[in-house]
């Protein structure tokens, strides 16, 4: 698919927007005055592929803690900054890749240009953060309701005030927690700017729920070439976040690195205890970054066709399997030694 193209930022040690991967990006959900709570996480986090992450810095003790965190992870940090543009300044000074601020809670606009000035002097870019619960009272009042046409005007009512003061190194978000809402507001943005676009769904959810409403809403406008960076905001653990981005992703093609997983639902022919290897392969094969297709297939109607497209796979039988590896049979393998011998096919590949 052609992605829309748009300008390209350095965030850190790696780019955002143009012709630069997707990235996923996550949120910390520790207390950020806790540095060794929040480092701990973001190298997890980092373990699980996560490109960029962003922490609350909700007083000056939080954007202090920044200073020590920074010097301890791999990944750019964003601070996320909202009211105090101290925060923000004293931020940056601590070493930040990226600010994500809303300038209109910012204050007045002398306050917005020491924050754009201090940024860009250290080649920091800005995120305008717009989301469908905090937009401004004229603004609502002239549209009547939130809608994407007064989201998109406050987006770019935002970048009109960092662009009067010489800067442009803006990625811009426009989140939602209704998701037609946000891909038609993602969709008229990308029609006026050519600045680089972090997709999410707000507040979307559990774990179950958010990976259904962001899988919808991300993978959406993804299909369509919009997007330069995407996160997955989930009620619960920040890792669940980086897993579902990095599926998406790999879902539609747009990333390449790690193992694709397919297996089938079961049903009335299934002979074997499916569910419970299909777990398990899963959660053995995590961290496993090889750029193979893996098939767990339950019965002999689908199951060999499917299983000879993946690299290398299963189609099970009555109380065994047939092992699949580039679309010929190995072997057959009794149910429980299944998991153990597939495991270690998937080795030497």
């Amino acid at each position: 698919m052609d992605r829309l193209k748009t300008k390209k930022i350095r965030v850190g040690n790696i780019y955002v927007g143009g012709d630069s991967p997707i990235t996923v990006q996550s949120m910390t959900n520790t207390d950020t005055r806790n540095i060794d709570a929040t480092v701990s996480q973001i190298l997890r986090l980092e373990s699980e592929g996560c490109d960029i992450i962003r922490c609350a810095v909700p007083d000056m003790e939080a954007s202090d803690a920044l200073k020590y965190i920074c010097q301890q992870i791999h990944i750019p940090l964003v601070a996320d900054i909202h009211f105090d543009y101290r925060l923000a300044l004293n931020s940056i000074k601590n070493g930040v890749s990226a600010l994500r601020i809303n300038p209109g809670n910012i204050g007045d606009k002398d306050r917005i240009k020491a924050v754009a000035e201090a940024a860009k002097e250290k080649g920091i870019p800005i995120r305008i953060g717009v989301n469908s619960g905090s937009l401004e009272k004229d603004i609502l009042q002239k549209y009547g309701k939130v809608c994407p046409e007064a989201l998109v005007e406050s987006a770019l009512r935002h970048v009109d005030i960092l662009e009067e003061f010489n800067f442009n190194d803006i990625v811009i978000s426009i989140k939602s927690s209704n998701v037609v809402q946000m891909i038609e507001s993602y969709r008229l943005v990308s029609k006026h700017v050519d600045y680089p676009l972090h997709l999410g769904v707000t507040e979307s959810g559990t774990v179950w729920r958010g990976t259904i409403k962001s899988s919808i809403g991300i993978g959406t406008l993804l299909c369509e070439g919009i997007g330069d960076t995407i996160r997955v905001s989930l009620t619960g653990d920040p890792i669940d976040e980086v897993k579902v981005g990095k599926e998406i992703l790999k879902s539609i093609g747009l990333v390449s690195k790690g193992i694709e997983f397919i297996s089938c639902p079961t049903c009335g022919r299934t002979q074997i205890d499916l569910i419970n290897i299909a777990k398990q392969v899963e959660e053995r094969l995590v961290n496993n970054n090889k750029n193979i297709k893996v098939a767990i297939m339950g019965c002999v109607v689908n199951g060999p066709g499917e299983a000879r497209e993946a690299d290398i796979g299963i189609a099970g039988g009555n109380g065994e399997g047939l092992i699949f590896k580039k679309g010929k049979i190995i072997r057959k393998v009794k149910e429980e030694d299944l998991v153990k011998e597939l495991l270690h096919e998937i080795d030497k590949l």
